[in-house]
């Protein structure tokens, strides 16, 4: 059974934005050997059919299926060292002994912390986190969309919520910023509580 420091749930712009930032800092000593992994799920992402004009940096007509094809591949490239988990759809979690076990319908896997970064829809799923779902206070109830309960971001120990899911408004910007700041989060906790960012720098 594999076993990662940090194992994110989604594919979507949070789950995707938060394993860029814990890649990216791979190569410090805080972070050095630590397993990370992403269960790349983007089936039911709003972006498959998102068009984004109002995103800094995307250019006017830019499609949400194209930011997620080019996001993997980014993440491939950039930090080949993140394990890229395809084609599985988690079912269950469960925890003991300071260990997640995360059930798919492929496999199973152990982590120290799970990033939940999935779809806010109202089919939501996961045994083991039923009890932390809650109506989404950002979307319009017609929309019935869920979020789980969190205390910023931290449903409960070495369980984080990123993006809409987390109860945020749906859009871009703040899902990417979302997993962004849990990712700084577990960072920061790596590196025993000092503030921690990660910046290149042009040389």
């Amino acid at each position: 059974m594999k076993t990662f420091d940090v194992l994110i749930i989604g594919g979507g712009a949070a789950g995707l934005s938060c394993a860029l930032i814990l890649g990216s800092a791979l190569n410090k000593p805080f972070a050095k050997n630590k397993q990370i992994g992403i269960i790349t799920h983007q089936k039911n992402s709003a972006l498959q059919t998102a068009e984004l004009n109002n995103v800094l940096g995307f250019k006017k007509g830019t499609k949400g299926n194209e930011i997620l094809a080019q996001g993997l591949q980014q993440l491939a490239d950039t930090y080949p060292k993140i394990v890229q988990i395809e084609k599985e759809k988690v079912i269950e979690i469960s925890t003991a002994n300071d260990f997640i076990t995360v059930v798919t319908n492929k496999n199973s896997y152990t982590a120290k912390n799970i990033v939940v970064a999935t779809t806010p829809s109202i089919l939501f799923d996961i045994k083991g986190l039923m009890q932390f779902v809650k109506p989404h206070p950002a979307i319009p109830a017609i929309k019935e969309k869920i979020m789980l309960q969190n205390t910023n971001h931290v449903v409960s120990k070495g369980i984080y919520v990123a993006g809409v899911l987390a109860g945020f408004r749906s859009q871009y910007a703040i899902a990417a910023g979302s997993g962004t700041q849990v990712a700084t989060d577990i960072l920061t906790d790596w590196n025993d509580g000092n503030h921690t960012m990660i910046h290149d720098v042009i040389e």
